[in-house]
């Protein structure tokens, strides 16, 4: 019996006991390559809404799914949106040359004009985004990095920013009807909203019904093609400082230690990288940047030229706060709302993006700091090379290289809006049109 006992007892100890049961301390988080197709994937989706880039596998995981077709549903939407925006543009300069010349009556030719070039500049993205997507998906690979917070950040920003973009376009619209309201009394249709709220089309064309829809509808496009523009150019910087960040963290993380040059030629090779990625990106997005920071400086400098000229207020002979009419929505403040709510949404919104895309050229200059404190022993050739790329590049996004996106960019635009606000005020002694006056100004844009 006690020889059994020990012969059972030496096989349970040579036989491992299996445990099916997992520790759940002992798992850990799989984590997921931060990459790029997977950060803009909202992004694009939104802009696609907007008839902008026709492109197809934008949703796709795989880079080699991205292609531009040009006989796709999505290029026909783009080539259909375009006309519209065209012939909207049209309208509005046949108002221009029939019209007292005025910023009233100018400012719908800018704007729909603008939307114009903006869909342009995006179709020229669209081109030549499958080849950069390839780009940097192969960058990826070599140099996989896991930030968890890039594609939060880029879907926030989406929410943040078209959420504001609809709450001030609710806003326009509650404006116009009080206005039309004003203007035509209770007899609140259709064709008499339209007619108020678009002059530049229905004081030349008769009303129908489907003209009316179509002419909302390419408003509404236009005011999100000016939001996205923004928002695009956001998420590309979050993504281009992400890459730069990566490589600073390691940087930092090896700052003042004895390092072999294997190292510091790896490192500098890996930020080569990343600053060949931005070139290539500015390549492609300048034209969307040029034209996103002229389309907000203009309109700043305008809203804030109808405030020292009229205050904050709706302008123009059916104001509702002129009238007394406190039976609307707001008491006759619909409009006043609106224009504080979009000076200031424009104002922080422009503000924003020159932050956001001045963190790019931020970011590739922390290197330098790094690169100061390498000990003597081991300061080589390699740190030398390093330290002169980052001292002698610029790195950094650009308005067609008219203009380099750094922090001391936004000083520069705030100078400007000052000087032209000055000499405008000084100058500007022609009397309102009467008939921009319909248009509230830029209120209603």
């Amino acid at each position: 019996m006690e020889q059994r006992n020990l012969k059972r007892t030496h096989f349970s100890f040579m036989l491992p006991i299996k445990n099916n049961k997992v520790g759940i301390s002992e798992l850990k988080p799989i984590k997921h390559p931060a990459t790029f197709q997977k950060s803009l994937r909202a992004t694009l989706i939104i802009g696609q809404v907007f008839s902008l880039f026709p492109v197809q596998g934008v949703s796709s995981k795989s880079a080699s799914n991205v292609v531009f077709v040009w006989c796709s549903w999505k290029f026909i939407y783009l080539l259909l949106s375009l006309l519209g925006q065209i012939f909207i543009t049209m309208m509005c300069l046949y108002r221009v040359l029939h019209n007292t010349s005025s910023l009233n009556v100018t400012t719908p030719v800018i704007f729909y004009g603008t939307t114009c070039v903006t869909t342009l500049m995006f179709l020229r993205v669209a081109m030549l985004w499958p080849a950069l997507v390839r780009h940097i998906a192969h960058v990826e690979d070599q140099e996989p990095y896991y930030d968890k917070n890039l594609t939060y950040k880029c879907n926030t920003t989406c929410a943040v920013v078209l959420s504001l973009a609809l709450m001030e376009h609710i806003l326009s619209l509650l404006s116009a009807f009080a206005g039309t309201m004003v203007c035509h009394g209770e007899n609140l249709t259709h064709q008499t909203f339209v007619k108020h709220f678009y002059p530049w089309v229905f004081n030349y064309l008769p009303y129908s019904f489907l003209l009316g829809v179509l002419t909302q509808f390419l408003h509404v496009q236009s005011t999100f093609i000016w939001n996205f523009s923004d928002l695009f150019v956001i998420c590309m910087s979050y993504y281009l400082t992400s890459r730069l960040e990566h490589v600073n963290k390691q940087l930092l993380s090896a700052q003042g230690k004895y390092l072999p040059e294997t190292f510091w030629r790896a490192i500098r090779e890996e930020y080569c990288r990343a600053a060949q990625l931005v070139r290539q990106v500015d390549d492609v997005i300048s034209g969307v940047i040029f034209i996103s920071f002229a389309n907000n400086l203009f309109f700043i400098c305008l809203q804030l030229f109808n405030t020292l000229e009229d205050g904050i207020k709706g302008n123009g002979e059916c104001s509702s706060r002129s009238k007394g009419n406190t039976s609307s929505l707001l008491g006759g403040y619909e409009a006043a709302a609106y224009f504080l709510f979009s000076l200031v949404y424009l104002i922080i919104r422009s503000i924003a993006v020159s932050l956001i895309a001045s963190q790019v050229n931020t970011a590739s200059n922390v290197p330098a700091t790094v690169l100061y404190d390498v000990p003597s022993p081991v300061y080589c050739v390699e740190v030398q090379r390093f330290l002169d790329q980052v001292n002698g590049d610029n790195v950094t996004l650009s308005g067609l290289q008219f203009f380099s996106v750094t922090r001391g960019l936004l000083l520069t635009v705030a100078g400007t809006i000052v000087t032209y606000e000055l000499v405008m005020f000084q100058f500007n002694t022609q009397p309102q049109s009467s008939d921009a006056s319909s248009t509230t100004a830029t209120l209603q844009l």
